[in-house]
């Protein structure tokens, strides 16, 4: 089995759980804290392992099982990816 299937199997099967309520914000603060010590730590190892570590658990927040993006979406009022009649007005 190479990689990329492990891979690909883990992402499956992780598509199939349930989430539980609140995840996305245990992920994101557990995150967010790890980006905190990794901007207190001393060590360059500690700092890239931290920072990495937390960056992805807040990506994982924000798009992942239950994540931010999917409840940004239900709060506009829409399930699907569409814009649901939003409008967004930029000025330059």
């Amino acid at each position: 089995m190479t990689i990329e299937s492990r891979i690909e199997a883990i992402r499956k099967m992780d598509a199939r759980r349930p989430g539980f309520p609140g995840e996305h914000l245990a992920v994101l603060g557990t995150g967010l804290l790890l980006l905190l010590t990794a901007g207190r730590s001393r060590s360059l190892g500690r700092r890239l392992l931290a920072g990495a570590a937390g960056g992805a658990l807040v990506g994982r927040a924000a798009s992942g099982t239950g994540g931010l993006a999917r409840v940004a979406r239900m709060m506009q009022g829409g399930r699907g990816g569409g814009r649901s009649g939003v409008r967004v007005h930029r000025s330059i």
